[in-house]
């Protein structure tokens, strides 16, 4: 997707579906991204189930020492929400 450097998807306890997908993405450089927009796209693009219910915006992925997106961070991170 354009203005987007990377992106993480990971599951988070839903009270309806058991689970809901996240989807947390870092901008590029100078990129200004829109949450809204970007579920729009993907409803273009993608099944239904499969839209994120949630894009949250981030600075940066948390990583490990190894350079390996920490996914449980994530999905601490956005269980609330």
């Amino acid at each position: 997707m354009p203005g987007v450097e990377e992106s993480a998807v990971v599951g988070v306890p839903h009270p309806d579906f058991g689970e809901a997908v996240v989807a947390a993405v870092v901008a590029k450089p100078g990129a200004q991204l829109d949450a809204a927009r970007m579920t729009a796209e993907l409803k273009s693009r993608i099944a239904n189930f499969k839209v994120p219910k949630q894009i949250h915006v981030l600075p940066e992925l948390p990583r490990n020492t190894m350079g390996k997106v920490q996914k449980n961070l994530l999905r601490q991170q956005f269980a609330g929400g």
